[in-house]
């Protein structure tokens, strides 16, 4: 038999939440003596887009290779209570045992996750930031030991894709930003970037999102192509910029106390199909970007203007957006973190 019976530590809880969510997720032996396991994996999106996908897939997955042996309950974005950063909360907490997780959500309490909001760091090649993504020291062993430190163990990092601007004007020159009310994620280095291009930036979920920039709360905000189209934030946005400033980088995450007490070829099985749905998911955001760019381009009941920097127009926000790194050193992180970028730096021009 594939699972060796064996009990382990349940965790503590309290509260209708707590109460809730644990009968979700449980261990017990079937009629054949054999273990089975229901598990909970939470994401910050919604049916349709990256994260949910990849978490479906893998659930399916695991639900295969282990016989129906193991369960994993999917959640989209807002249904559990809460918002992204309390999701992140109850995976600590042991309340959830799998999460995706974007390390903009994280930024106040594992300062160094706030590398990813570094614009232009990574190749323009998603192929080659990707592979980084994968290999990398810096990030799978110096970044991930952070977090694992915070209760939160990353087992992959994976780009959703490159990043692009809408607005409710052009967004062409960093001129185009002063006084711009950009929508941004709870991360101080995000907010400092644009704060760079003489931006207002504005801390927001982005299930207050659309009625934000529906309203003028907001003036825009950034996000990869799929998400705008699926979001429908080009209904309530006129220009959208095709940037490529920036790579959305999401995380694969369990718990870590969960994990470790895992039986030793249960918890080889989650390495195996990890690893087996990088090369799936960059397929997937590549596909699902490509054809929601066709959509909102054909979207003639929601006219947007699509407008592609050139790489000279490129290169006048990349030269506000590097000396950002200094701040990174410098105000956001330590010895270790400025350590885990210069590493990373190099990894990165290896690849280049």
């Amino acid at each position: 038999m594939f699972f060796k019976k064996r009990s382990w530590k349940s965790f503590a809880v309290a509260g209708a939440l707590t109460l809730a969510l644990a009968a979700c997720g449980s261990e017990s032996a079937g009629t054949d003596g054999e273990t089975t396991y229901d598990w909970r994996f939470a994401t910050e999106e919604e049916p349709g887009q990256v994260q949910y996908e990849y978490a479906k897939e893998f659930a399916d997955l695991i639900h295969e290779k282990s016989d129906g042996q193991i369960n994993i309950d999917v959640y989209g974005f807002g249904e559990l209570p809460g918002s992204e950063v309390d999701q992140v909360e109850q995976l600590q907490d042991g309340l959830l045992e799998f999460a995706i997780v974007s390390p903009g959500f994280t930024g106040g309490m594992v300062a160094e996750g706030q590398v990813f909001a570094l614009q232009f760091l990574f190749p323009d090649d998603q192929e080659k930031t990707q592979e980084i993504l994968n290999t990398s020291e810096a990030l799978n062993t110096q970044l991930a030991g952070m977090y694992e430190a915070h209760d939160i163990k990353p087992l992959a990092f994976f780009t959703e894709g490159a990043m692009q601007w809408t607005g409710n004007r052009e967004l062409r020159t960093p001129e185009d930003f002063r006084g711009f009310k950009m929508r941004t994620q709870e991360s101080p280095l995000i907010m400092e970037s644009y704060r760079a291009y003489g931006a207002d930036p504005s801390p927001l979920s982005w299930s207050e999102l659309y009625t934000s920039l529906d309203r003028g709360v907001v003036d825009g905000q950034e996000n990869p192509i799929f998400f705008i189209e699926d979001a429908s934030f080009h209904e309530v946005q006129d220009h959208m910029t095709i940037s490529n400033h920036n790579n959305y980088v999401a995380m694969t995450t369990v718990n870590p106390t969960f994990y470790n007490e895992l039986p030793e070829d249960v918890r080889a099985l989650i390495d195996e199909t990890v690893e087996e749905m990088q090369p799936r998911v960059f397929e997937m955001q590549k596909e699902m970007n490509e054809s929601y760019l066709d959509l909102i381009k054909n979207d003639t009941d929601n006219p947007t203007e699509v407008i592609e920097l050139t790489e000279e127009e490129r290169e006048a926000f990349r030269e506000l957006a590097v000396p950002i790194r200094d701040f990174f050193r410098d105000e956001v992180v330590g010895d270790e973190g400025r350590e885990m970028l210069e590493l990373l730096e190099q990894e990165i021009a290896a690849h280049e």
